[in-house]
C-alpha cells in the first residue's frame, strides 16, 4: 500500500538541522519514512512538494531539499480529488473543526486511493479520521442507492 508522507514528516527528515533534537516519536516517523522509501511505497503530490519547499530562506538548502525530493514523481490529482476535498472541508466545518484546504486535499487524495498517511500533525490525523468516516458513509449511501436501483430494475423486468 502506498504511503502519502505529509510535509511534517518530510520536514523532520530533510529540513531539521539537528537530528539529535528529535523526540523518540519523531525518530520513529523518520525511520518509517526511510523504510517506506526503501520499500518503494512513498507517494508524493505537488501540494506537499510545494509546502516543503516553501519558506526555505537559503538557496543552497532549497536546492538540497528539491534534489532529495526529485526521485518522487507527483501523483496525478484530478477534479474528483478537489471536489472530494471541498466536501470534506464542508463536513469538517459543519462539525465545528477548523480546517485548511491543503489538509483537506491531502485527506481526499489519501482516502480516495486508500493510501496510508504518515504525519506528525495531530490535526491532520484527526481530519483524516473524519475523512474516512465521510468516505465510508458515502460508500454506504452509494451502495444503498445501487441496491434500490437493482431492486427496481428486477421489479420492472418481472412485470415485463
Amino acid at each position: 500500500m502506498k504511503l502519502l508522507v505529509d510535509t511534517s514528516v518530510w520536514s523532520l527528515a530533510l529540513r531539521r538541522k539537528n537530528a539529535a533534537s528529535l523526540t523518540p516519536e519523531e525518530q520513529k516517523l523518520k525511520d518509517a519514512l526511510s523504510q517506506a522509501i526503501q520499500d518503494g511505497r512513498v507517494a508524493m503530490i505537488g501540494l506537499i512538494r510545494q509546502e516543503l519547499l516553501s519558506g526555505i530562506k537559503e538557496q543552497a538548502q532549497f536546492e538540497k531539499v528539491k534534489s532529495a525530493l526529485a526521485p518522487f514523481l507527483d501523483e496525478q490529482v484530478d477534479n474528483a480529488d478537489y471536489e472530494h476535498a471541498a466536501r470534506l472541508y464542508n463536513e469538517c466545518r459543519s462539525q465545528g473543526f477548523e480546517v485548511g484546504p491543503a489538509d483537506m486535499l491531502i485527506c481526499a487524495v489519501a482516502v480516495r486511493r486508500n493510501w496510508q498517511v504518515l504525519s506528525n500533525d495531530s490535526g491532520l490525523k484527526h481530519r483524516l479520521s473524519v475523512a474516512k468516516k465521510v468516505q465510508d458513509s458515502g460508500t454506504k449511501a452509494v451502495d444503498e442507492v445501487n441496491q434500490k436501483s437493482r431492486r427496481a430494475f428486477r421489479k420492472t423486468r418481472a412485470k415485463n
